[in-house]
């Protein structure tokens, strides 16, 4: 059995699977379709897909797998789950903010956003381990305040508000 890691994320779709694989693997460097599994005739009852139609896309993004599955229309995501993107420059900031929220994507607050398919991001510094790791301080209160007023984060601005 090859390498596999233990635990990855399945990501549930309508019938976007292969859309939405191709589209995260064109947004993150490092990033690749490992395969992709089709219906067959078997479990038709059940599934109701055309045989020869995409089932399964396993891919990763800058080395972590995912699969993403046409499953129908029966889940939808929620913020119950994010997929945090780790960013050390304002630049990677705005690049991935950009790609996400494009062709329908939203914005939310906070470092939050929703992709054209309803998956939800959080684009943050990574800086901001630092900035509030301690609740008690004016520093950590001054940057959670300036941070609760923004949608995209902005580092130097958190930066600034810690002092």
């Amino acid at each position: 059995m090859p390498n596999v890691q233990r635990i990855a994320p399945c990501l549930w779709f309508d019938s976007q699977a292969e859309e939405a694989a191709n589209f995260y693997c064109s947004i993150f460097k490092n990033s690749r379709i490992t395969s992709t599994s089709r219906y067959g005739e078997a479990g038709k009852e059940q599934h109701q897909r055309p045989p020869g139609s995409v089932m399964l896309v396993a891919f990763e993004l800058e080395g972590q797998p995912f699969t993403a599955l046409n499953g129908g229309p029966v889940f939808k995501f929620n913020e119950a789950i994010s997929l945090q993107v780790y960013c050390e420059t304002q630049k990677e900031i705005d690049y991935y903010w950009e790609k996400l929220t494009a062709s329908g994507g939203e914005e939310s607050v906070c470092g939050w956003l929703k992709d054209k398919y309803g998956l939800s991001w959080q684009i943050v510094p990574s800086v901001i381990q630092e900035l509030f790791k301690d609740h008690k301080s004016e520093k950590y209160a001054r940057a959670m305040e300036a941070m609760m007023k923004m949608k995209k984060l902005d580092i130097e601005e958190l930066k600034r508000a810690y002092g």
